[in-house]
């Protein structure tokens, strides 16, 4: 998660529950209006869901996280 990101988070948690998700459902509109389709996999993601498609398996230690970008 990037600095910028976490920083976001630490700000929303310092607020009363309540407000938490008032926040949390701004972002995400904002979010959503950026790009409706955010849910779509990274291409990095979309090559191991293509490979445990086709192998019906993939074991958690063939999956470099560092590598995935954020």
């Amino acid at each position: 998660m990037s600095p910028l990101a976490m920083n976001s988070a630490k700000m929303i948690d310092m607020l009363p529950a309540g407000d938490q998700q008032l926040a949390h459902e701004f972002v995400r509109k904002l979010v959503l209006a950026w790009n409706p389709d955010f849910t779509k996999a990274a291409p990095e993601e979309a090559a191991y869901m293509k490979i445990a498609e086709e192998s019906e398996c993939v074991r958690n230690d063939d999956i470099d996280l560092d590598k995935i970008e954020r």
